[in-house]
């Protein structure tokens, strides 16, 4: 079974996905998350990192700038 779920519904979503969602470049994703790795929107399963789409939608609401 292949399930599609939107991006607008996942819980959390991998770097690409996120930048798209968020119109915020890899790059820039990428070091922002190695900048912010304690807060409570970045999630790590092993090696790999996925954000929270909720909890990063309220931090970026919050703040002006994330760079």
């Amino acid at each position: 079974m292949n399930y599609r779920v939107p991006v607008w519904l996942k819980y959390s979503l991998n770097v690409e996905e996120a930048s798209a969602y968020f119109g915020i470049g890899c790059k820039t994703l990428r070091q922002f998350i190695a900048e912010h790795d304690d807060e409570n929107f970045v999630l790590m399963i092993g090696s790999h990192v996925r954000i929270k789409r909720r909890l990063f939608e309220e931090y970026l609401d919050l703040n002006v700038s994330i760079l």
